[in-house]
């Protein structure tokens, strides 16, 4: 009777420890030392403006009164006629290369490397302004990423590259992009590799946590690899829930029965 009490406690103690907990699957949790009255109404979110780094593409288009005279400065992907997305994309766009410059028909080379988009634009329109054209040809520049393109690893739905053509994607926006967090991810510990002009670096967010929304990684950037880890549940091969880990040792306890009886038969 004693060893069969030790082996229900040893049996729930596998149980506990195998399952996954539900507050661990659950985004945007007002955590214990969060004030309520503060969450989610007053969360500030935060987001630096991006600055362009190497291999970034720019998608530039210049407008004056005369389109004719600015036709030149306006990329029309005649290498690829049939390309479409991000393909025309890079076609059509300007890439930053090593030294952070990109050329421009008729300006040349120009350094982009740091620059916002909005500084960028400031640039181009004061250039030629100085060099070729006057204030009355009400020259009008646009400069945008051609597409935000991230990299999510792990355990996502789907694992690979993708291109958004949006200027403002968050870590919720860009999974859902690649198939949702499985039960066996790890929400807590999100990992973002970001792309400096120094280097790489990690950067981890808890989704769980509603105040994710205060982070300065809550927005993704051009060139970022998302890494979801996975639950030490998958590696141990323990059930995701209560019920498949009872499955699980019923099915291990039936085999070693099956053994036992076999074995005492001979």
């Amino acid at each position: 009777m004693k060893r069969i009490k030790l082996l229900i406690i040893f049996l729930s103690c596998i149980i506990v420890s195998s399952c996954i907990p539900h507050k661990d699957t659950i985004y945007l949790q007002v955590k214990e030392d969060a004030i309520n009255d503060t969450i989610p109404n007053n969360l500030v979110e935060i987001q630096k403006p991006y600055r362009v780094q190497v291999n970034d593409i720019l998608n530039i288009r210049v407008k004056a009164l005369d389109q004719e005279t600015v036709s030149i400065l306006n990329p029309t992907g005649d290498e690829n006629l049939n390309a479409t997305g991000a393909e025309r994309a890079y076609f059509d766009g300007f890439t930053v290369d090593v030294h952070g410059n990109v050329r421009i028909p008729t300006l040349g080379y120009l350094n982009v490397l740091g620059f916002t988009t909005e500084e960028i634009e400031k640039r181009i329109e004061q250039k030629l302004l100085e060099e070729q054209f006057k204030e009355t040809a009400n020259i009008f520049v646009t400069v945008k990423l051609a597409g935000l393109r991230y990299t999510a690893n792990g355990e996502v739905g789907s694992p690979g590259s993708q291109v958004l053509y949006s200027e403002r994607v968050n870590i919720f926006e860009a999974i859902a992009n690649v198939g949702e967090i499985p039960v066996t991810g790890n929400k807590k510990a999100v990992k973002i590799i970001r792309q400096y002009p120094q280097g790489q670096k990690i950067h981890s967010l808890d989704l769980t946590d509603v105040k994710v929304m205060q982070s300065p990684y809550y927005y993704i950037q051009p060139n970022d690899i998302i890494y979801v880890e996975p639950l030490k549940q998958k590696s141990l091969g323990t059930g995701e829930t209560a019920l498949s880990s009872i499955a699980a040792i019923a099915s291990i306890l039936s085999l070693l029965t099956t053994g036992v009886l076999l074995y005492s038969r001979l």
